[in-house]
Parts: C-alpha cells; sequence; structure tokens
C-alpha cells in the first residue's frame, strides 16, 4: 500500500484473524465510514462480502509518516452503523 506500512501488531493479527492485506488496502482507500479520533488515529469501516458482509475495522496512525496501519479485526458492533 503506497504511503502506509503495516505495523507489527497489524502484521500479526492478519494472519491470526485470517484478515487479507488487499481487504485492509480497500478498507483504507475506500471506506464506507471514516472517524478521526482524539488520540490521533483515523478510523475506516468497510463491509467486505467476501467474509460473510462482515465490517472491517482499520485503525491508522495518520500523523506520521508514512502512515502506520495499527491494527485491523472485524467489528461486530460497527456493522449497526453502516
Amino acid at each position: 500500500m503506497h504511503g502506509y506500512i503495516l505495523s507489527n501488531h497489524c502484521k500479526e493479527m492478519l494472519v491470526e484473524r485470517n484478515i487479507k492485506g488487499n481487504w485492509v488496502e480497500e478498507t483504507v482507500t475506500d471506506p464506507q465510514k471514516k472517524e478521526n479520533q482524539e488520540d490521533d488515529t483515523v478510523h475506516y469501516f468497510k463491509r467486505i462480502s467476501e467474509y460473510e458482509n462482515r465490517v472491517l475495522h482499520v485503525v491508522v496512525n495518520s500523523y506520521k509518516s508514512p502512515k502506520i496501519i495499527v491494527t485491523a479485526f472485524f467489528d461486530r458492533k460497527a456493522g449497526r452503523s453502516l
């Protein structure tokens, strides 16, 4: 992903949670919802049709250069707001 790097934690979570890298990229580049948080992170949300239409939640530290993808997970609660 151009302009982003994955944290070590995120790399581990992608494997552990069976999350494909292209899903993370799609979520960050074309989110259905985006939230800026007070802790300088940006939260991106997108339904993944290939994964039972569950919502992928990607957290990015956008104030670093390059931007750091901190973690990614399927968020059951976020599905209600999309």
